[in-house]
């Protein structure tokens, strides 16, 4: 197959502009050049792809998931059928980040990987006190006795030595005070926090911090963090909460859809993505089943309504608000790559996001927050992470899910090998 692609006779979104009628030039898995109107193949031998009516997008970039390992590869597969070429796990068992990095590296069906590693994590804090009142198993209990219990300096220094030999792309603190939930993790101390935030920053590592409530989340920004990978669901936002955003300039990956399957109050719009038929071809009945169900683990205070609240007074205020799933094998109300479009189109519904500032959330925004420098847009020189949607995502967000073609570094995913014939 030519190892050069010209996709043309589309309408391009690259992540900032629109372009009515375009083409993208591609070779060697990198974008060549972007050009307005009419395009010609620059010789016999390549690939042309001309679909007018079609929008091409650069491919999603999926800010929270936790991926875990199984013989199908069925993580990073799933995602990438969805358009999501870049996930970002949040939490990994240090012994699997080989063989995802891998399974990303070797397989074209398989989105591209990057990880926080192990999170910095204490004993009986999170995720270790909501894994526990879910499953007790021997299993289980001897998995979480080998996550890190930051306790001193000496400690961290240790963790974070560990994450740079595990060449970690960011570092991710959990603190959750349990405000909001059924369960009550113990809260790490704030002076350990900004010891691993500052630790953290003097590597080069990006500090991205887990809480759900609303005074958690107000610490933990002002110990220094440079973004929240949830939004929080305990209390309506405050001036204080936006002005401690804006003390680091922090972002918000705020994971709505998942907020909602925390509270229950998602799980219509969940039951709808299971049924529909753009993704139920894409799923197993166990799959429909678990995204069809809600975690549940909210208090009687937790409200989804803050976290959309939360998330329209953020972008008021200028933060910059990234995309991300919290899509996880384990997490009831989710499913990889789905639960993205799920979270875009929350965005524009519920948080006042047009359909392009809620595209850029997924690709300019995120990459240009994560330091993702070499994705994230449709310019010459970038990955050649793209996707095809038929219509038009600028006026329509639901249309992110008509997918007719998803490309990683040029190479077309096989579940539109159609696309060719």
């Amino acid at each position: 197959m030519s190892t050069t692609l010209l996709i043309k006779d589309v309408r391009i979104f690259d992540g900032e502009n629109e372009f009515p009628n375009g083409s993208v030039l591609v070779e060697n898995g990198l974008i060549k050049q972007v050009s307005e109107g009419p395009s010609e193949a620059p010789h016999a031998s390549t690939t042309v792809i001309s679909r007018p009516g079609y929008t091409l997008i650069p491919g999603f970039i999926d800010g929270h998931i936790h991926a875990h390992i199984d013989e199908q590869n069925a993580v990073l597969k799933q995602a990438l059928n969805f358009g999501v070429t870049t996930v970002c796990d949040m939490q990994q068992e240090a012994e699997n980040i080989d063989r995802l990095r891998a399974q990303a590296a070797q397989d074209p069906d398989a989105a591209d990987f990057k990880t926080s590693s192990q999170s910095a994590t204490v004993l009986g804090g999170w995720p270790a006190a909501v894994v526990t009142a879910h499953d007790k198993s021997e299993e289980t209990l001897a998995k979480i006795a080998t996550w890190p219990d930051l306790k001193s300096k000496a400690d961290i220094e240790a963790y974070i030595q560990k994450r740079i030999d595990d060449k970690a792309d960011y570092i991710k603190l959990m603190h959750e005070d349990g405000n909001g939930l059924s369960v009550k993790p113990i809260l790490p101390p704030l002076e350990l926090q900004k010891f691993i935030i500052e630790r953290a920053h003097q590597h080069g590592f990006l500090a991205v911090a887990h809480a759900t409530s609303l005074q958690g989340t107000i610490d933990i920004l002002r110990a220094g963090v440079d973004g929240l990978t949830h939004t929080f669901c305990d209390k309506p936002p405050t001036k204080e909460v936006v002005d401690a955003y804006l003390l680091n300039n922090a972002h918000c990956n705020p994971t709505l859809a998942a907020m909602g399957s925390l509270t229950t109050e998602g799980q219509k719009a969940q039951e709808a993505y299971a049924h529909d038929p753009r993704v139920e071809k894409f799923l197993d009945s166990e799959s429909q089943r678990r995204l069809c169900a809600c975690m549940a683990f909210g208090n009687e205070q937790a409200s989804v309504e803050y976290a959309y609240q939360t998330v329209k007074e953020l972008k008021a205020a200028g933060v910059d608000i990234i995309l991300g799933s919290d899509a996880a094998g384990p997490a009831l109300g989710t499913a990889f790559g789905v639960s993205a479009h799920h979270e875009l189109a929350l965005l524009v519904k519920k948080c006042g996001f047009t359909p392009k500032e809620a595209l850029q959330s997924g690709t300019t925004v995120i990459s240009r927050r994560l330091r993702f420098n070499d994705r994230g847009k449709i310019a010459a020189g970038l990955r050649a992470d793209l996707l095809l949607v038929e219509g038009n995502p600028l006026e329509d967000i639901d249309s992110t899910l008509n997918i007719r073609g998803v490309w990683k570094q040029g190479i077309l995913c096989s579940t539109y090998k159609d696309l060719l014939a």
